[in-house]
């Protein structure tokens, strides 16, 4: 497979370690973070895409996809490359990028970790909806999370990520073919057009802004170190682990637009923004295709959402452990460390483990207070133009190994991220009602 970053291959550079082959049978972190990155939010998103403006905007989520991959390669380049870990690299750009990431973690963490398990508790609620209150299904999924990440290490969590993919997979390939898909149409999409409506650009940068993975990106390169990945012999498999990652993505996300556009685009229905969208759509699954649909649907919503919760109680509980190691010691942090399972079994991260868990569940029965939503939006929003423009720095800086910094193609690819979420930051904040913050 060809290089997409303009970068030697590792067979083309002089390195000690030897080579691997690229081969399907290493392929791993990129399960995980496909699966962590696509959330019940995200399908919600493409099937409103696909319900408001049918099979046009189908460019734009493939497009989403390979911007991503060239997010989540930089980071997994930079920790093979140098050995050290993306903490590490953002520390030695100056102290402002370590209050961004422990300002930014300790809010979105409570904000996400309620997120996360209402997510996770609606489709089991649905499914089952005698047993108990969304509450108590949410809090439940919360500590089986916490318990799951707590006593098992990233083998065992790479193959239960891998399990449920798999149901994702079944399912959304399922309903796609289920809606019988008009295929000149959905290849018509392909062809970059915008929408004759207002603010069709700005939606449509939502679009592919919004297709696979917030901070997950960043987590890529820890899970890269975890598997046992630590120099550059492993690059071509890194490369290739990317790109299955974010062709799983773009399946996920094609398929659920797909629904959209036959579904509910043709009949002109409309569901909620949010994960009740979904249920609205298993709702009409049921009416359309029958009440096993429907639960087939249910069960691949509930995968969804748990390896979004999961992925993340495990990937940045990783990254604020080595926040944490790399601030009390002023040392390198290594990816050696990361591999050797230390991080995984130390305070920090079982503390963070904590923090996603047990104060967010004061969300869930009190509801969300107000300007904390507002901060967790704009630090959410700032986070991946902090990412795209800090891997832009380091990457071509003399912190990275000349034969691995970016290649034209990927600064190009980097700016171009970066330009985008810039966008999708300020229009963020712009949309923020600040007039009632103070």
């Amino acid at each position: 497979m060809a290089d997409t970053t303009g970068n030697p291959t590792a067979t083309q550079v002089s390195t000690t370690p030897t080579p691997r082959k690229s081969s399907w049978k290493y392929i791993g972190p990129g399960i995980v973070v496909a699966a962590t990155g696509v959330g019940a939010g995200d399908l919600v998103a493409t099937l409103i895409a696909g319900s408001n403006f049918g099979y046009t905007l189908l460019w734009a989520a493939v497009i989403g996809c390979l911007v991503k991959i060239s997010l989540a390669e930089a980071a997994g380049r930079w920790h093979l490359s140098t050995g050290r870990t993306l903490f590490d690299g953002w520390a030695s750009l100056g102290r402002w990028t370590s209050w961004f990431f422990v300002v930014y973690v300790v809010i979105w963490g409570f904000v996400y970790g309620a997120a996360a398990m209402s997510s996770s508790a609606l489709p089991l609620q649905a499914l089952f909806p005698d047993v108990m209150d969304l509450e108590w299904w949410a809090v439940g999924c919360g500590l089986v999370g916490l318990v799951f990440v707590w006593f098992n290490k990233y083998e065992v969590f790479e193959k239960v990520m891998t399990v449920l993919v798999g149901v994702m997979f079944v399912v959304t390939v399922y309903l796609a073919i289920r809606v019988t898909p008009n295929l000149p149409d959905a290849l018509a999409g392909l062809l970059p057009v915008l929408p004759d409506e207002k603010d069709s650009v700005l939606n449509t940068l939502g679009l592919i802004g919004g297709v696979g993975g917030t901070i997950t990106l960043a987590a890529y390169g820890y899970w890269v170190n975890a598997k046992g990945w630590t120099d550059t012999g492993w690059m071509k498999v890194m490369r290739l682990d990317n790109r299955v990652a974010y062709a799983t993505t773009g399946i996920f996300v094609i398929a659920m637009l797909f629904v959209g556009a036959e579904l509910l685009h043709s009949a002109n229905v409309a569901i909620a923004s949010g994960d009740k969208g979904l249920i609205q759509l298993s709702d009409i699954l049921e009416e359309e295709y029958g009440s096993a649909t429907a639960k087939f649907f249910l069960v691949g919503f509930f995968a969804t959402s748990f390896t979004s919760l999961i992925g993340v109680w495990h990937g940045v509980s990783l990254m604020f452990a080595d926040f944490v190691a790399r601030y009390r010691t002023a040392h390198a942090a290594k990816g050696e460390e990361v591999a050797s399972g230390a991080r995984e079994r130390s305070w920090p991260f079982r503390a963070y483990l904590l923090w996603l868990t047990f104060p967010p569940i004061v969300l869930l029965f009190q509801g969300q207070p107000f300007r904390l939503i507002i901060l967790y939006g704009v630090l959410g929003a700032a986070f991946l133009p902090f990412l795209a423009g800090t891997l832009i720095w380091l990457l071509n800086s003399s912190r990275t190994p000349a034969a691995w910094r970016n290649g034209p193609l990927s600064n190009a690819m980097l700016v171009i991220a970066g330009l985008l979420f810039l966008v999708l930051c300020v229009k963020q904040i712009w949309d923020q009602p600040w007039s009632e913050f103070f």
